[in-house]
């Protein structure tokens, strides 16, 4: 199945064991685009209420956001290097220290861009201990809003988990599946056992602990057992075409989250069709970035009824796991459904 022409609609737009998880884990990761972008504004904001003060009038107080800008952009991007770059061995310390660190990071940053200052004579007496708190304070706050949100990440994961195996174990699935197998069971005993052995790989993959994210080539493995059970079951009515670029299969993706994307894909474009339809999975490499897509063909070129809550769920773990370094859009175009992820190549 071609998907050149719905691409048009976006802005061109045996299962692998998890390793164990580490004693100790990293709370705040500050090297995403988003949080690189989130801590400039948000100091950059500060200094701009802080240039208010002592201001006669709006080029007056344009003057000194210039200036503070000068020491607090250069020593923010100090802060952020710094704790990217050490983010391997953050890893490894206790969650306080990590914390301590944090902030001692920002006061070496305040430091510095009070130096800056001081070089270029803004300041006469040169405050460096009201710079140090002041990057004490700052630090605080960012290292602060990035274990928050490196939290939220827990209860959106575990609800996901829990809606994803009851959507797997739901009746009628389990009991097509199974008599599937049963009247396989004389006419093609090794079929009815690959069967079965799909099936068992779906449970334990979906009852396995694979800690925030699983590589997109563990994800396409869970998506081939899936899809080898509905042929089973649907046969010619179901058509697959799979097109995998291996140097994307190292990409990383929230756990279960592709399963959805192709269980709908048979829930709308194959069941409800007499004639069935083709499913279309494509991984691509583009550079830096991964790009996947599932595509179905609708019948009647009907769009998808429900409520969305699958395509919800998707977007939303996908921006807590790579923030705006992820896009997930979905498109309907002459009669061709598609689903279509953006993620950073590993």
């Amino acid at each position: 199945m071609q998907d050149s022409q719905i691409l048009s609609t976006f802005q061109e737009l045996p299962v692998a064991q998890p390793a164990p998880r580490p004693a100790r884990v990293l709370i705040f990761d500050a090297c995403q685009t988003g949080v690189i972008l989130r801590a400039v504004l948000f100091v950059e904001g500060v200094m701009g209420v802080g240039a208010m003060f002592g201001a006669v009038n709006f080029m007056d107080w344009l003057a000194r956001l210039a200036m503070l800008t000068g020491g607090a952009l250069p020593a923010t991007l100090v802060w952020l290097i710094a704790a990217c770059s050490a983010k391997k061995l953050l890893a490894r310390l206790p969650n306080q220290a990590q914390y301590a660190c944090g902030v001692l990071l920002g006061v070496l940053a305040g430091l510095y861009g009070c130096g800056l200052l001081a070089l270029v004579g803004y300041v006469g007496s040169v405050p460096w201990v009201a710079s140090a708190f002041a990057g004490a304070v700052l630090a605080s706050a960012l290292v602060a809003a990035l274990v928050w949100r490196a939290k939220a990440r827990t209860p959106a994961d575990t609800a996901a988990r829990l809606t994803e195996l009851q959507a797997r174990i739901r009746p009628h699935f389990l009991f097509n599946t199974l008599n599937s197998a049963i009247a396989l069971v004389r006419e093609d005993p090794a079929r009815a056992e690959a069967l079965l052995e799909d099936l068992s790989d779906l449970f334990r993959h979906a009852l396995m602990d694979q800690g925030e994210s699983v590589t997109l080539a563990q994800e396409i493995t869970l998506a081939e057992r899936y899809l080898a059970i509905e042929q089973v079951r649907f046969g010619d009515r179901l058509q697959v075409e799979w097109a995998l670029d291996p140097q994307a299969g190292s990409a990383r993706l929230p756990p279960l989250l592709l399963q959805p994307l192709v269980e709908n894909a048979v829930k709308h474009g194959v069941e409800p069709s007499a004639t069935g339809a083709q499913i279309r999975i494509s991984t691509q490499r583009r550079g830096a970035s991964v790009v996947v897509k599932v595509t179905n063909t609708v019948p009647g070129g009907q769009g998808r009824p429900g409520h969305g809550l699958a395509l919800d769920n998707v977007r939303d773990r996908l921006r807590l796991l790579h923030d705006v370094q992820s896009q997930f859009q979905t498109a309907l175009k002459d009669g061709v459904y598609q689903a279509r992820i953006e993620i950073p190549a590993e």
